[in-house]
């Protein structure tokens, strides 16, 4: 079969590493083909409607956007400034933390930030300022973050890269208490003590320290903006696409071959689907096994049971900060648990639908959820899984209700409807193995084994996305940035955000 297209560029998924790639490779002259699987764009920054209210599916709310900072200068680069609204989180205590009902709160800014934990924390506050420099000093050394000119394939100092967050956090204080509520907020990270490097917390932290925003409307926006761009600039984005197989010759990567039989040329190609997933869809032997086996054993993070809240009319006041519930300090970072015990922990937000909001009309609440737990399901497809399986979604949204009105007395009877996503869910709309929230896990102690590099031996082919540097909107840019640059010099693309 003759191929339909021939240009410059093919990128497999149109997540966030996808969509920056294509934004930046157009931008810069290439001809830019993007094909999706489903029938809505984004990855994780999907959304969906139910009862006129839209939900969030992966991303919840984003870091550093304040005139001068480094997502507000990836927001201008990236043409989103005037398409993406954006709602700020309560610069005294953008996160909220109970822990056996003890509450603490994260505020924005370093100064704010040590004051107001230090007001529970009176005796620790040159500790609490030790940490929150450090993990600036961590991020502001990593490529891009400061924009600096540097080798991209240096994501940070081997030392930090070999530490662990919890290592680090025991490193700057000897408060048990402490050490704890700055690891509390792991669900931005999906952390595993003694694993995750130290690099992974800093970021986000560091990111999330600076200033705090919920997108109004949801983060589709971004998604639709990015395509928006990309189309304007020539290139072309082909939905309801499943790319089946990534075809080679004897030296290269040539064509992609999708589900429905049509084959589609380049000269160049990238990835933005898990790379697990996306190694067995190459029957080249470009690849070699060690490699194949080095990609598939890697452990992935654990996924996640989410309710979606719909409340009466004017009901519940907004919230403008993200609240995260733990039964007590061993339920942080918990991960396996009897589903007796169902939730230990979880993490509850609001659905931003202005600027500034009085009540809020939805809501989220979501918490750790092990694939285990959905495996007999596994083969099933959405909407036919079968009774007992709808049966286990109500019995886990119901306790998690419960849960959320032990600590917001009254607010069960403020829903009218809700609805739930399971780690199959997860899995099957956002192509991740298992439904991991974050992809890879990154482990200290096996640093080169479990780095992603966006290089392959396919010497047209590379990836892109939240396996490769790090996660989250932040992490993934970085990451689409560092794919970028294998075909656009480095120094051109800092220099035209450094411009903006």
């Amino acid at each position: 079969m003759e191929a339909e297209y021939k240009g410059d560029v093919i990128i497999a998924g149109s997540g966030l590493g996808g969509l920056v790639c294509g934004y930046i490779l157009a931008k810069n002259g290439y001809k830019v083909s993007i094909f999706e699987k489903n029938h809505q764009i984004g990855g994780c920054l999907q959304t969906f409607t139910r009862k006129g209210i839209k939900f969030d599916t992966g991303m919840h709310y984003v870091g550093s956007l304040d005139e001068g900072q480094i997502m507000h200068k990836f927001f201008k680069y990236l043409n989103l400034l005037n398409d993406v609204k954006i709602s700020s989180l309560d610069r005294d205590g953008f996160d909220v933390i109970s822990i056996g009902g003890d509450i603490y709160k994260y505020a924005n800014g370093i100064d704010n930030f040590v004051d107001t934990l230090a007001e529970k924390f009176p005796n620790n506050k040159s500790d609490i300022r030790l940490y929150a420099n450090k993990i600036k000093e961590i991020a502001d050394a990593s490529f891009i973050y400061n924009l600096q000119n540097v080798n991209p394939d240096v994501v940070v100092d081997k030392d930090i890269f070999a530490t662990s967050f919890n290592e680090f956090i025991d490193s700057c204080t000897d408060n048990p208490k402490l050490r704890k509520v700055l690891a509390a907020n792991m669900f931005l990270y999906a952390g595993v003590w003694d694993k995750t490097p130290v690099y992974v917390q800093a970021h986000l932290n560091n990111f999330y320290i600076q200033s705090a925003y919920r997108i109004v409307g949801g983060s589709d926006s971004v998604a639709f903006s990015l395509a928006k761009s990309i189309e304007n600039l020539g290139g072309k984005i082909y939905k309801k696409a499943e790319v089946e197989e990534f075809v080679c010759d004897e030296k290269r990567m040539t064509k992609i071959r999708l589900k429905d039989g049509r084959t589609f040329e380049a000269n160049y190609f990238i990835s933005n689907i898990h790379p697990q997933v996306t190694i067995n869809k190459i029957a080249s032997p470009l690849l070699r096994n060690v490699y194949r086996q080095r990609i598939a054993s890697i452990e992935n993070s654990i996924s996640n049971f989410t309710v979606f809240l719909v409340f009466k009319k004017n009901s519940v006041k907004y919230s403008n900060y993200n609240f995260y519930f733990y039964e007590n300090e061993e339920a942080i970072g918990l991960e396996k648990y009897d589903l007796k015990q169902f939730p230990l922990n979880y993490f509850y937000i609001h659905q931003a639908i202005d600027t500034d909001n009085e009540y809020a009309q939805g809501a989220e609440v979501m918490t750790y959820m092990s694939y285990d737990c959905v495996r007999k399901w596994e083969n099933s497809t959405v909407g036919k899984r079968g009774e007992d399986y709808e049966e286990f979604k109500r019995e886990c949204a119901e306790k998690i209700i419960n849960k959320l009105n032990e600590h917001f007395p009254g607010i069960k009877d403020c829903i009218t409807n809700y609805y739930t996503s399971s780690p199959l869910t997860y899995r099957d709309y956002t192509a991740t193995v298992e439904g991991a929230m974050y992809g890879v896990i990154k482990d200290k102690n096996l640093p080169m084994q479990t780095r992603i590099s966006q290089r392959t031996k396919i010497p047209n082919f590379y990836f892109t996305g939240q396996n490769i540097n790090s996660h989250g909107m932040l992490g993934v840019i970085v990451s689409a940035i560092s794919t970028a640059s294998e075909l656009v010099p480095k120094e051109k693309i800092i220099s035209d955000i450094n411009s903006c």
